[in-house]
């Protein structure tokens, strides 16, 4: 109601934001570019942190706290998909509870503890394992508590990601008014430059801090994430009076259930073809007004729902002040609409299990091939990875600035072509993907065959590592297709009060795609190592089948494409309108 008098003064000022976003005290605010350049320099910076921990991460594992390969890689990937699975909570607790800014900046500091504790653990000599000896010994055992201090460590930094990156980048496309037809076409590109930003601050963890902890020392490499994570913090509150903050709006999973039980109370009744049926209620509209939400159009899918909206008698005659039994039509449409998007979900977590590789077995690959450039450098195997990123930077501005345009005019829609199509594309080029990494392995192994070094899993085999260089370069093309597809898809067709949640479901695609690939690493290990010269994943890369697994990925993925083409032939985008709609049977 305080947001709703201070807009209604407001109205006449040529500052006024049609969504009802307004600052931390109630006031219209600049947003737009000038605040969102803030939230993608925090994105930057925190990207820089993240993959400055997680980009080699597997090798920390092997090589400090002596996993085998397969276990590291099963321990990378489940960390991953928690990592990107916390974000369901912050994403709760910003749309029902704190909102978006202060989950922001309690999750930063949580973000922050977890990357000191990971540094103290590659520090201290009390909680670090001993090193291996350069001998055919096994390596020294590490003790559960030192492992646990670490793992600890870092699911903390999972914990504070999990607040930070939904609502981050849902705050960043808060800026932007959708009333505003200016506005929404900027909204458009935010997500195309918010991506850049992802890239650019991978890059730089991936090259500079993976050079300092492969040849300076651990301590350092996770020491300076921590640092940057502490001054991200200071640049979001240089922007605070910049921002535009919209208010939370209640337990959003409250509404999604009310609907499913009023729909049950309500399974014998019928619809009326009535037109007051198709209206929000006086008490909606004033909601609606008041810019917390925009009106949905009916819709005919999930037509059962609609039975929550029908009033019969006990309606009437309940006085109570929340009624189980009824709902208004904008809640229904708000649940169809999460029903609606599940398939589309569940058809993307194939992409996110392709995604996964790229930091655990291409860095193994990687770590056996030339990894000299020059007569003194050597690359390290895992900084290969900026290549993804390089070829998002170069392609971002292309497809921002060009592509879009001239597809625009061939199709006439304001974004070039449409969400789902761009994150088919995408899924597309990620099995193209997989088909070349395959058939680089073959050719890493014949190399190694060939030099007699098959049973010299440290020996270099004479390849050089950028060989590897067409996958990671197609993983990024992949990426500014599908990823920024899915991260714009998730958010513009969820409700407008789940605006959080929608950013966590699209990283929900990357951690239950983790998850799948540590199932299914799992699986076939259990399978095809009982005996070591059929094993996939051997501890040895130069007798393991890598590429026996990127040609079953690639068979899922094209299996998987045509699932999701035929949904997104199918699936119907959200229609709003700012005005009061009406509807008959």
């Amino acid at each position: 109601m305080k947001q709703a008098k201070e807009m209604e003064k407001l109205r006449s000022s040529d500052e006024f934001v049609e969504d009802g976003s307004l600052d931390l005290h109630g006031h219209s605010v600049t947003g737009a570019w000038r605040a969102s350049l803030f939230i993608i320099g925090v994105e930057i910076a925190e990207r820089f942190a993240y993959a400055g921990i997680l980009s080699n991460l597997v090798t920390y594992l092997t090589s400090v706290l002596h996993k085998s390969t397969a276990t590291a890689a099963s321990n990378v990937n489940i960390w991953s998909g928690v990592a990107s699975m916390f974000p369901f909570l912050g994403a709760f607790v910003a749309d029902s509870y704190l909102g978006r800014y202060w989950t922001i900046l309690v999750s930063s500091l949580v973000y922050l503890l977890g990357l000191i504790l990971v540094t103290l653990s590659a520090t201290l000599t009390s909680l670090r394992p001993p090193p291996c000896k350069k001998t055919s010994e096994p390596c020294p055992r590490t003790s559960p508590t030192k492992i646990g201090f670490f793992f600890f460590s870092l699911y903390l930094v999972a914990l504070g990601q999990g607040g930070h990156k939904p609502c981050l980048q849902a705050f960043g496309a808060d800026q932007f008014d959708d009333e505003d037809p200016k506005e929404k076409k900027h909204k458009s590109s935010f997500f195309n430059w918010w991506y850049f930003g992802i890239c650019l601050g991978t890059l730089a963890g991936v090259t500079v801090l993976l050079y300092i902890q492969d040849n300076v020392g651990w301590g350092l490499g996770f020491g300076i994430p921590a640092i940057t994570m502490a001054m991200t913090l200071l640049v979001f509150l240089c922007g605070t009076r910049f921002y535009r903050n919209k208010l939370p709006s209640g337990s959003s999973l409250t509404g999604v259930v009310h609907v499913f039980v009023a729909a049950f109370f309500k399974r014998k009744a019928t619809i009326p073809c009535q037109e007051a049926n198709h209206l929000v209620s006086i008490q909606e509209r004033e909601v609606l007004k008041a810019g917390s939400r925009r009106q949905i159009l009916q819709t005919n899918q999930f037509r059962f729902l609609d039975k929550a909206t029908v009033k019969d008698e006990l309606d009437f005659e309940c006085k109570a002040r929340h009624n189980w039994r009824l709902c208004t039509v904008q809640q229904v449409e708000e649940v169809k609409l999460l029903l609606g998007m599940s398939p589309i979900w569940m058809a993307c977590l194939m992409f996110g299990v392709v995604f996964a590789q790229s930091s655990t077995f291409f860095t193994k690959q990687g770590s056996t091939m030339d990894r000299k450039l020059g007569r003194h450098f050597e690359i390290p195997p895992a900084s290969l990875q900026c290549f993804i990123n390089i070829s998002i930077l170069l392609l971002v501005p292309v497809y921002d600035r060009f592509f879009v345009p001239i597809a625009k005019r061939l199709t006439g829609n304001e974004r070039g072509i449409t969400l789902l199509q761009r994150i088919g594309t995408g899924m597309c080029v990620s099995a193209i993907s997989m088909v070349v990494a395959a058939v680089i392995e073959i050719k890493r192994v014949k190399a190694a065959k060939d030099n007699g070094l098959v049973d010299m899993p440290h020996s270099t085999i004479p390849m050089s590592i950028f060989w590897l260089l067409p996958q990671y370069v197609l993983f990024g093309t992949a990426d500014v297709f599908t990823m920024v597809g899915m991260q714009e898809y998730f958010y513009d067709q969820m409700p407008d009060t789940m605006k959080s949640l929608g950013i966590a479901v699209y990283l929900s695609v990357l951690g239950v795609g983790s998850f799948l690939s540590s199932i299914l690493i799992s699986v076939i290990e259990k399978f095809t190592c009982r005996k070591e010269e059929l094993c996939w994943f051997a501890d040895n890369v130069n007798k393991a089948h890598l590429d026996y697994f990127y040609w079953l990925l690639a068979s899922l993925s094209v299996l998987n494409l045509g699932m999701f083409m035929t949904l997104a032939s199918r699936y119907k985008y959200k229609s709003s309108a700012s005005t009061d709609t009406q509807k008959s049977c």
